[in-house]
């Protein structure tokens, strides 16, 4: 069976803008950019014959595909797709420390090391664990067009997996605040017709402030 996936980040959070560590422990609603953006993307494609919404069990999804949602559509949550967990780190700003310590880790990550995990966090083995259950069980929903809201580090080891690459390279893939990748899938594998595109936010980031 054909799919097409709607896959797009959460909006902005205060967190975001101001170098909070959020992860999975922090449970932060949209700001009000966030808001315009989360909008804006449902002006955009809210007439794409979308049958289901998919996010994590986070509050920044949530509010970013409340529209979807007062629409009407049918919404199930998925802690499957939250955000990694960045243990000790979650809540703080970064300081100088923070920052090599998550250098460290991302390092053994790309070296294929997937058993890293910051102090009291979730390492890359988890997270691909449960994204790949989540990838084996969206084969096999009975919906062709799907809407999924995740975060910026579940996504870019989402799109390794989708593309069948090592999650060592998940680096390589950025995420801006409600940047959209459309996939299609055909039954064996996916194949990628838009990545982070953000036109939908024209106008936006410039009228922020």
């Amino acid at each position: 069976m054909h799919k097409t996936l709607y896959i797009y980040r959460h909006g902005e959070t205060d967190m975001n803008r101001n170098g909070i560590v959020q992860g999975s422990g922090v449970d932060a609603g949209l700001n009000e950019l966030g808001r315009r953006q989360a909008r804006a993307f449902y002006e955009q494609y809210k007439d794409s014959g979308i049958e289901i919404v998919l996010t994590s069990a986070l509050r920044r999804t949530h509010e970013t595909v409340q529209l979807f949602l007062e629409a009407g559509l049918p919404w199930e949550q998925l802690p499957d797709i939250n955000e990694v967990c960045w243990g000790v780190h979650e809540g703080k700003k970064s300081t100088p420390e923070m920052i090599h310590e998550y250098k460290q880790v991302l390092s053994c990550w790309e070296s294929g090391d997937m058993r890293v995990a910051l102090t009291g966090g979730e390492t890359a083995a988890e997270m691909v664990a449960r994204l790949t259950r989540f990838v084996e069980w969206l084969k096999a929903r009975p919906e062709n067009t799907l809407l999924i809201c995740s975060h910026g580090r579940a996504m870019r080891c989402l799109v390794c997996l989708l593309r069948g690459e090592s999650p060592a390279k998940m680096n390589q893939y950025h995420h801006d605040n409600t940047g959209l990748w459309k996939v299609h899938f055909d039954g064996n594998r996916f194949a990628f017709e838009l990545e982070n595109d953000t036109r939908h936010l024209e106008g936006i980031e410039r009228s922020k402030h």
